[in-house]
């Protein structure tokens, strides 16, 4: 008999889409790391938004459990400049950061990386051309059932 021990890593991401206060420019914000995400790790991508950002920053995002922790619920009260909005339960439709990480797999459909050093170049390099295209960064904000226009 054989047996092996396969190891599987994981990188684990969180990202934002961003709305310029005139809705003339989007931007696209993300971390990878290589394990799952915490409370801490979402408190630590707060923080990144609002050193990144001017003026208030009105968060919309899905009902994670993730994003309803203590640790994460203390940091923005604590931060006035911030005030967060849940979209409805079961309603990805709504998220247009859905499409951001439906863009992702479409992008990446077609590749076997090897080593996690692999798939995090190609993660980067694919959120990388979203950031810059502000056609795919608006497909993806107009693609949700968001009242944008």
């Amino acid at each position: 008999m054989h047996y092996h021990s396969y190891e599987r890593g994981k990188i684990s991401t969180i990202g934002a889409i961003t709305v310029s206060p005139k809705r003339r420019h989007l931007a696209f914000y993300l971390r990878l790391q290589r394990k799952n995400l915490t409370g801490v790790e979402v408190k630590a991508f707060l923080r990144y938004l609002l050193k990144n950002l001017r003026g208030n920053i009105l968060l919309l995002w899905d009902r994670s459990s993730i994003h309803r922790r203590a640790l994460v619920k203390e940091y923005w009260e604590k931060h006035p400049r911030m005030q967060i909005e849940e979209f409805p339960g079961y309603a990805p439709e709504l998220n247009p950061a859905e499409y951001i990480w439906n863009h992702a797999d479409r992008e990446l459909s077609n590749t076997a990386a090897e080593e996690l050093d692999q798939l995090e170049g190609l993660l980067s390099e694919s959120a990388s051309r979203l950031s810059n295209s502000q056609e795919l960064l608006w497909s993806c904000i107009y693609a949700s059932d968001l009242p944008w226009r």
